[in-house]
C-alpha cells in the first residue's frame, strides 16, 4: 500500500486494498547522518519506523462490551426503580439497619456485580482501542497532534485533567483519520458525535460520583429514596453514553480504515 506524504500532490488513482497489516509508515523517515568535508558520510543507526494497526478487531469487541456494560447499568435502573417502590413502603424516619431485608437488597447487589464484570473489561478494551487509533493517527498527519501518543493512556489517569485531555486527543485523533480534499485541501468532519458522547459521558460520570457519596452517607428512608432516584437518573445517562460511545468508535474506525485503504486523498 502506498501513501503520499502530507502535502504532496494527490495520486491521480488511488488504490484500494484493504487495511494494511503491520508493516512500516507509509511515510519515510529521513535517516541523519554527520558529515565531514572531505571523508566519508556516517550514517546513524536506522530510525525504527511506526506502523500502522487496524482498529478493527478492538472496535468489533468494543461493541458488544459497551452493549453488556449499557445493558448492566440499564438493569441496575431497574433494580434501583423496585427500590424506591420497596421504600415507600417503610416509615420516613426509618434507618437503614432497620429495614427489612427482601428482593431489593439482593437486586442492588446483582447490579453492582453486573456492572463490576461488564466495565471493567470494557474500559480496558476502549483504552487500548483509543492508544491505537491515535497511534494510526500519528501516522496518518503527525502535525495532528499536540500531545505524545502515551497520553492516550495517560490522559484518564490524571485526576481532573481526565474530564479534558481524552477528548482533546480524540479531536486532533479524528482530524488526523479525516481525508484532505481530492485536490490536497484541508476538510473539516463534523464531530458533533464525538462531543454528545464526551459530554454525556462526562455528566454520567459526574452523577455516578455524586450519586455515591449521597448513598454511602444516607442513614434513613428518607434520604435513601433521593439518593436512589439521582442512581437511577446516572444510569440511564451512563447507558446513553455507551450507546454514543458505540457508534463514536465505529465512526472512527471506518475512518481510519478508509484513510489506510484509500490515502490521505478523497476521490474525486
Amino acid at each position: 500500500m502506498s501513501f503520499s506524504a502530507p502535502g504532496s500532490p494527490p495520486p491521480s488513482q488511488p488504490h484500494q486494498q484493504p487495511f494494511p497489516q503491520p508493516g512500516s509508515a507509509p511515510y519515510p523517515v529521513p535517516q541523519q547522518g554527520h558529515f565531514h568535508p572531505g571523508g566519508p558520510v556516517h550514517l546513524a543507526p536506522p530510525v525504527p519506523q511506526d506502523v500502522l494497526r487496524s482498529p478493527q478487531g478492538l472496535a468489533t469487541a468494543l461493541t458488544w462490551l459497551l452493549g453488556a456494560a449499557a445493558a448492566a447499568h440499564l438493569f441496575s435502573a431497574g433494580a434501583g426503580a423496585y427500590e424506591q417502590s420497596w421504600l415507600q413502603g417503610f416509615a420516613g424516619d426509618t434507618h437503614f439497619d432497620d429495614l427489612e431485608l427482601g428482593l431489593s437488597p439482593a437486586l442492588t447487589v446483582m447490579a453492582g456485580l453486573l456492572q463490576l464484570l461488564t466495565v471493567l473489561p470494557t474500559v480496558v478494551v476502549f483504552i487500548v482501542w483509543f492508544h491505537r487509533v491515535r497511534s494510526n493517527g500519528g501516522i496518518f498527519r503527525p502535525d495532528a497532534f499536540t500531545l505524545s501518543r502515551g497520553w492516550a493512556i495517560g490522559a484518564w489517569f490524571v485526576p481532573v485533567a481526565n474530564l479534558f485531555l481524552p477528548c482533546r486527543i480524540a479531536l486532533q485523533t479524528w482530524r488526523a483519520s479525516t481525508q484532505r480534499g481530492p485536490d490536497g485541501s484541508e476538510r473539516t468532519a463534523p464531530a458533533v458525535l464525538l462531543t454528545s458522547w464526551w459530554v454525556v459521558w462526562v455528566l454520567a460520570a459526574v452523577l455516578g460520583r455524586v450519586f455515591s457519596r449521597i448513598y454511602m452517607e444516607a442513614d434513613t428512608v428518607d434520604e435513601l429514596l433521593p439518593a436512589g432516584l439521582l442512581g437511577i437518573a446516572a444510569d440511564l445517562v451512563t447507558v446513553v453514553a455507551g450507546v454514543l460511545a458505540v457508534l463514536f468508535v465505529r465512526r472512527l474506525t471506518a475512518m481510519q480504515n478508509t484513510m489506510a485503504t484509500q490515502g490521505p486523498y478523497a476521490q474525486a
